[in-house]
């Protein structure tokens, strides 16, 4: 008798009962939290070097553009590299970063240039570690516990939202930049002794594994043939995008405002923050009177009204009041549409699909920074953050319309394709493979069916198909002939693991209008290199033609 599936855990606090998630767990939250440290630091120094809008907005789009640019690449190395090893070497390239921050805000060398490539480097940084802490998690729990383990890395992020900003802006006021980025230097020291106190076993070899440049490609034939992710992507640019006004402008409000100071504006990132925290612990009341859609519009009407309350020059309490509704806006919108993506995601291509989602995410948060800054060159702070919350508005209405996926389908692998028959060994290299699958429809079925099989082809190609097509066979029309090529025999099996338990109900469909005596027939055909012409007598291969 079969051992039955450990019960999923009563407590959300459960992982932390493995010593190696809760080590690993406190040290990224003492690394995030010298990161916003370091992030204060940076935003408000820039408004000592520079006043210009622009300049504060392109210190903003340094830190988010290297995500944009590298979130994919960087879901892919963490597929292929050993994690932990990779994690190491980014805690020591970010520990660089502040070192060279802190060195030249000591010697009093620090300028606007400097400070946004090294802000670009740190971006890097951070660009490839997200997506690698991610995929550690489910090696550190027991299966049961890992929805409780995502849960507390979404906490421990915000623990550090609302404790690193204060803390980093008390250090700036207190002591200077230079203290501050020493702060975050010793966290990364921090963040390294954890890692090199985990032992992470080594994997077992697959023959199978993909290499960086086919699983590259992998990734993005997904990410382009889902129509359910395009749907999540296109509603995320938009609110991002909009919504990025007041993050690209928020040190100069904090300074514009009575007594605003660096202090000040480190108690405002803290107060969103804590919102953060208070908006993740009401989400589950807030999520049984609204669907995902309706979530994510209150975060739009939510966050444009503190952005139309922060034009007013608010109080200090005031301002500490409507950051933490930007908080809870803020949280409530990342775990809506980061929740619906990862429902709609295979866990084969779950890291590199995200790095997609975050490629948009910081994308939109880049473009919308820079263009924001641009805006307030010419209208002023108050009103770009005037027009940026009537954009928000709109663009939470009309967005409310294109439906967010349920995300409900059987993404478990199904493992029910059959192997392929074969002669001899297939050396995995060899490709590209064209897999032929015939039918037999009876023609009262035909339109029914062709309807059902192009909704199998999406499948194909987000499996890893990159042609697909229906044919039929000019002296039998009720023969017809599926066919897709894959790039190589490795690929093709990988397809075979690929293919979920809602694909399998996608061929259910089809199949059930097939009338022959068996199921349908199965092919595979490799291509074979054509041997070289042959040379003519007396003349050596390549040589002109003689002519006449």
């Amino acid at each position: 008798m079969s051992a039955a599936a450990p019960p999923a855990s009563s407590s959300g606090f459960a992982p932390l009962r493995r010593r190696v998630f809760a080590v690993l767990w406190a040290a990224t939250i003492i690394g995030n939290i010298g990161s916003f440290m370091r992030d204060v630091a940076s935003a408000w120094l820039v408004t000592d070097l520079s006043g210009a809008p622009a300049a504060v907005a392109l210190v903003q789009a340094a830190a988010t553009l290297p995500v944009f640019l590298l979130a994919i690449p960087a879901g892919v190395l963490s597929d292929i590299l050993d994690r932990r090893k990779f994690l190491i070497a980014i805690q020591l390239l970010l520990g660089c970063v502040s070192l060279c921050l802190m060195a030249l805000s000591f010697s009093g060398l620090q300028s606007v240039s400097s400070l946004v490539a090294l802000t670009f480097l740190g971006g890097i940084g951070a660009a490839l570690m997200a997506p690698t802490w991610q995929a550690i998690v489910p090696e550190l729990v027991e299966k049961a516990d890992l929805k409780s383990a995502v849960a507390l890395n979404s906490l421990g992020i915000n623990i550090a939202r609302a404790i690193g900003p204060a803390m980093g802006g008390l250090i700036l006021a207190a002591f200077g930049a230079g203290f501050t980025y020493g702060a975050d230097v010793l966290s990364y020291v921090i963040v390294i002794g954890a890692l090199l106190w985990w032992r992470r076993p080594m994997g077992a070899d697959d023959a199978l594994s993909e290499r960086f440049a086919g699983a590259f490609r992998a990734g993005l034939r997904y990410a382009r043939a889902s129509h359910e992710l395009h749907v999540v992507l296109l509603r995320a640019a938009i609110f991002f995008a909009c919504a990025s006004a007041v993050w690209a402008l928020l040190p100069l409000v904090a300074r514009n405002l009575r007594g605003g100071g660096a202090g000040f504006y480190g108690i405002l990132l803290g107060a969103v923050g804590a919102g953060a925290i208070g908006g993740a612990v009401l989400l589950p009341r807030l999520r049984a009177r609204l669907d995902a859609d309706g979530l994510l519009l209150f975060s739009a009407v939510l966050t444009a009204a503190v952005m139309a309350v922060l034009t007013l020059s608010p109080p200090q309490w005031l301002a500490i009041i409507v950051l933490l509704l930007l908080g809870a806006a803020w949280i409530v919108a990342l775990t809506t549409l980061n929740g619906v993506a990862q429902a709609i995601l295979p866990n084969w291509v779950r890291g590199r699909a995200l790095a997609v989602y975050l490629t948009v995410f910081n994308g939109a948060m880049t473009a919308g920074s820079l263009g924001w800054g641009a805006v307030a060159e010419a209208a002023g702070i108050r009103g770009t953050l005037l027009i940026g919350a009537g954009a928000l508005l709109v663009a939470g209405l009309v967005m409310h319309r294109i439906k967010l996926p349920a995300g409900e389908a059987d993404l478990a692998p199904s493992n029910h394709w059959p192997e392929p028959l074969v002669a001899a060994e297939v050396p995995n290299d060899r490709g590209p493979v064209l897999i032929l699958i015939e039918y037999r429809v009876p023609a009262a079925d035909r339109e029914v069916f062709l309807r059902a099989i192009n909704a199998l082809s999406i499948e194909r190609r987000r499996d890893g198909a990159y042609g697909w097509g229906i044919t039929e066979d000019t002296a039998d029309p009720e023969k017809l002939v599926e066919w897709f090529m894959v790039s190589s025999w490795a690929e093709h099996l990988r397809q075979h693991r690929r293919v979920s338990k809602a694909d399998a109900d996608l061929q259910k469909d089809v199949t059930r209008f097939h009338t022959g005596e068996s199921g349908p027939i199965v092919r595979h055909f490799l291509h074979v290199e054509a041997p070289p012409r042959p040379a003519a007598a007396g003349k050596p291969a390549g040589s002109p033609e003689a002519k006449p």
